[in-house]
Formats: structure tokens, sequence, C-alpha cells
């Protein structure tokens, strides 16, 4: 059901809503931008007129809002205001190249890479502290901050892995197994109760994990840079033990074998509609012609599989472009007493449904 809807007749590249709340922060984007690509416009759809503009030097990646924060992440930086007229600037910390924009917005917390590939700073908004942590060897490729903002998952460009934190200490809590090929990570999601983990990649799967919280299991090792060693282990019941988290059975028992056996995966799968966008440069097409890199994307496509949780059980995967859809995923107990991911519906948001 729409509840309201504006027609701005031109390109819109990011769209921040502030909860359910009259505030949208927006940049242009596209053919047609309607702002230029380094303005930030803070919209009042009930007063229909926008009300703060943030001008940078370079293009906006990234915006997040809170009731008393506007994020904007630019390539190599992130600048932090009090929502305000006009606003205040109350820090810039400096980023490694962040042209994905990865940007977490929590209650306490705020974090995005770090100055080198790789790291996360971990900023608490009230006292001003970070943390690094070293979270992959690889360039950062995903961020999501728990909605209780005390786990953050991150990923990185190979794909392969999921690495867990708590935000607290920083100490590492898990690593989840998306697969052993090098894959592009697309969403990271966490569920509304803080106790699942959704990815997608590009191999046009959606996997849900069981989310380890420090409540309840202890780290696997300290990692923040003021930290130390800590080992430890998981307590059984903190990851169940599906047949399908455990997918190797037997042979991740046995010790010196390698760790891919022992890792943690998916409790379970689900395929989800990637659609094949047209590749860019000589001799593809679109409609007869070739195909142009839409101004102001990552990579000029479309983004795909992106998860959005509408309770503990039931998430969508959308994706843009010309075959725009959403799909509807539910968590449930099979027959067997597994727990399922299946798809229940699924529509064209830009002409044609099912």
């Amino acid at each position: 059901m729409v509840i309201a809807a504006t027609d701005f007749n031109a390109g819109i590249i990011i769209a921040e809503m502030l909860g359910r709340a009259n505030y949208l922060a927006l940049v242009g984007g596209g053919k047609q931008p309607k702002f230029p690509q380094n303005k930030v416009i803070i919209w009042d759809d009930a007063k229909q007129k926008a009300v703060i503009t943030l001008e940078f030097r370079t293009q906006v990646h990234r915006v997040r809002l809170s009731r008393s924060r506007i994020i904007v992440a630019l390539q190599n930086s992130v600048h932090v205001y009090a929502f305000q007229a006009p606003p205040e600037k109350l820090s810039v910390f400096e980023t490694a190249d962040n042209h994905l924009g990865l940007c977490c917005l929590g209650p306490q917390l705020l974090a995005f890479p770090g100055r080198s590939p790789g790291q996360v700073q971990v900023v608490e908004l009230d006292r001003g502290n970070v943390s690094i942590i070293p979270a992959h060897g690889a360039p950062l490729r995903a961020l999501e901050l728990s909605p209780d903002g005390k786990v953050l998952a991150t990923a990185s460009e190979t794909g392969t892995l999921v690495r867990v934190f708590s935000t607290s200490n920083c100490a590492r809590l898990a690593e989840l197994r998306r697969g052993v090929d090098h894959a592009r990570i697309l969403s990271l999601a966490i569920s509304p109760s803080s106790t699942l983990l959704a990815v997608t990649s590009d191999k046009s799967t959606l996997h849900i994990f069981d989310l380890p919280h420090p409540q309840t299991a202890p780290p696997i090792e300290s990692t923040t840079t003021r930290g130390r060693h800590s080992p430890g282990i998981f307590p059984s019941q903190v990851i169940k033990e599906d047949n399908n988290s455990q997918k190797w059975g037997v042979l991740g028992k046995i010790p010196l074998m390698p760790r891919v056996f022992s890792d943690v995966y998916s409790f379970t799968s689900a395929h989800f509609e990637l659609d094949d966008e047209p590749q860019f440069g000589p001799g593809s097409a679109l409609s007869g012609s070739r195909a142009v890199p839409i101004p102001g994307i990552p990579g000029g496509r479309p983004p795909k599989g992106i998860i959005g949780w509408t309770s503990d059980d039931t998430l969508i995967v959308i994706g843009a472009g010309r075959d725009g859809r959403w799909e509807k995923f539910i968590i449930g107990e099979g027959d067997d007493g597994k727990r399922r991911c299946v798809r229940d519906g699924w529509r064209r948001y830009l002409g044609g449904g099912a």
C-alpha cells in the first residue's frame, strides 16, 4: 500500500528515510539528476520542500539519518553532522576507498571502513571513542549492524566468509561460510530480534545463518587494536547444529582437516532471481544500442539482491533494473523438523506482476 508519493520527474540515486518521519535524504543521479551528485538534500515531505542542503567537493556515496545525526559517506571520508537547521559539523573521519558508501548507523554507534582496506572503524557517537577492527585482509564489500547495536557483520570482496563481531569489545564471535568459491556479496541483513543473518550474493542464492550474540557466545578471537588475543569456543546452543550448518558432518571433526570442513554454513538457503542486466562497453546492447553505465551507481549497474526483514521469519529480496522485482521469503520448519526458507511470492514493481 502506497501511503504517499512524490514525483521529482528527474533522477534520484539515494533516498534515505528517517524511520517513519517525514524527512528524506536525497542525492541526485542517473542520466537526468534532480540534484547534483555532490549535494545532500534533506527533504521535508510534509512541507514538500528542501530544509537542509549539504554540499561537498566530491560525489556522495551514502547517507544515513537518525533524529540527531546526519551521516554522509564520500569516497575517502565520513562526515558527521548534527541534525538541525543550520546543520553543525561534528566530526570527519578518513577512510580507505569506499565507492560503495559502506556506513552503518545505530542508536549509539557508527561503523564504516577504516583507513586501511579490510578494517572497520566503530565510533561511539556520544563519547567519540573510536575502535579499529582488522576484519578482513581484502577490501570490505558489506557491513551491517544489528538492530540492538550489539553485533556487527562484515564481508570482504572475496565473498566466502562473513565475520561477526561484538561491538562492545570488538571481539570476533564467529566466522560464517557462504561458500568456497569467490562471490560478490550483494547484501547483509540482520533480523529484527538480532538472531538471524541473511546474505545474498551474485550466485543468486539467499543464505540464512544463526547469529551468535555476545551475551551467549564467548569470543573466538579478540581483534580490536585495543584488545588482546582471547581464544574461546562456542557453546553448542549458540549455533544450532542443523545438518546444513555442519555441512561436512564427521569430516569437520577430524583433526588437521582443512578449515572449510569445520566452518559453520547457513542452515538453509533459497534461490532468488538475479536477472541478467546488459553488459557495458563495446558490443553490449540494450534495445539495439550500446548500454551505458548509470551515473552515480558503483559499477554502473542497478543494485540487486537487497534484503529487508519484515519480521523474524519473513524477508524481502529486492532487485532494480529493467526487471525490477521483489521476492518474499518465509522461514519455517519442514515436515522433517528442519528449518527451511521458501519463496512465498514475487512481483515486478516496475510494471507487470505475478
